[in-house]
C-alpha cells in the first residue's frame, strides 16, 4: 500500500516531532512546516496531499486564514486542531471548510481514527471508472469526478460536504439521522453537542442557494435531515 501525504502546520515544535515519530510507522508521510505562511504555500504548490493537519494558532498567518485563502483554489481535506472548549474556533472552522476538528490536547489514538476515515473516504472515489450520475430535481452529483451541479451550474464543495449531500440524496425522502451522517462520512460517532453536522448542513445549503431557491435540506429538530422529494 502507497504512503499517504499528510501536511502537518502547526508552530509547536515537540506536538509536531511526536506525531511524526507515531504517524509515519502507520504509512503516512509527513511534511510539517511551523508557520501558517509556509504551509499555505506548501498546501498550494503542486505536491499532492491526502490531509492537512492545521493549527488554528499560528504565526504569520493563522489557521483560519491559511484555511481561507485555501479553499478558494484546493478542496483538499483539512482536520483543523483547535483548543479544548474553545466552541468560536470549531464553529469558525467548519464555516470555513474545514472537514473535521480535534480540539488540543487529544489522544493520539483519536487522532489516528479521524486520519483514517478522512483519507479512506478519498481512497474510496472512482478511479477511471464511469459511474451513473445521480439527480433529484435540478442536483445532479457525479461519483465519477466527485463534483456536483445544481441547475447546471458546478458547485464547489469539500468532501465532506459532497459525502453528506450524496447520503441525503440517495435516501430522498427518507429522515437521515446526525449520528448516521457522523459514522458514515466523518467515521465517528456523534458526541454530544457536536455541532459539525449541523455546519456542514448549513455550508450544503447556503452553497446550493446560490443556483436555486427551493428548499432541498429539511431539518427535523433533534433527529436528522431528510432531502426532499422533488415536484
Amino acid at each position: 500500500m502507497s504512503s499517504k501525504n499528510i501536511l502537518l502546520i502547526d508552530d509547536d515544535l515537540e506536538l509536531t516531532e511526536l506525531l511524526r515519530e507515531y504517524l509515519t510507522p502507520q504509512g503516512y508521510e509527513l511534511d510539517i512546516v511551523h508557520d501558517g505562511e509556509m504551509g499555505l504555500s506548501l498546501a498550494t504548490s503542486s505536491k499532492h496531499y491526502d490531509l492537512i493537519l492545521l493549527d488554528v494558532m499560528l504565526p504569520k498567518l493563522d489557521g483560519f486564514e491559511v484555511l481561507k485563502k485555501l479553499r478558494t483554489s484546493h478542496l483538499t481535506p483539512v482536520l483543523m486542531l483547535t483548543a479544548k472548549g474553545d466552541d468560536y474556533d470549531k464553529i469558525l472552522g467548519l464555516e470555513m471548510g474545514a472537514d473535521d476538528y480535534l480540539a488540543k490536547p487529544f489522544n493520539h489514538r483519536e487522532l489516528s481514527a479521524r486520519i483514517k476515515a478522512l483519507v479512506r473516504r478519498m481512497a474510496l472515489l472512482p478511479s477511471g471508472t464511469v459511474q451513473q450520475n445521480l439527480k433529484v430535481g435540478n442536483v445532479e452529483l457525479s461519483p465519477s469526478a466527485q463534483q456536483v451541479y445544481c441547475a447546471d451550474n458546478l458547485v464547489e464543495m469539500t468532501g465532506t460536504e459532497y459525502s453528506i449531500l450524496h447520503l441525503l440524496m440517495i435516501n430522498q425522502g427518507h429522515l437521515v439521522s446526525k449520528q448516521d451522517i457522523s459514522e458514515k462520512v466523518l467515521g465517528r460517532k456523534l458526541a454530544a453537542f457536536d455541532r459539525s453536522i449541523d455546519m456542514h448542513v448549513s455550508n450544503l445549503r447556503k452553497k446550493l442557494a446560490v443556483f436555486s431557491l427551493e428548499e432541498k435540506i429539511k431539518t427535523h429538530r433533534g433527529a436528522g435531515y431528510l432531502y426532499l422529494v422533488s415536484a
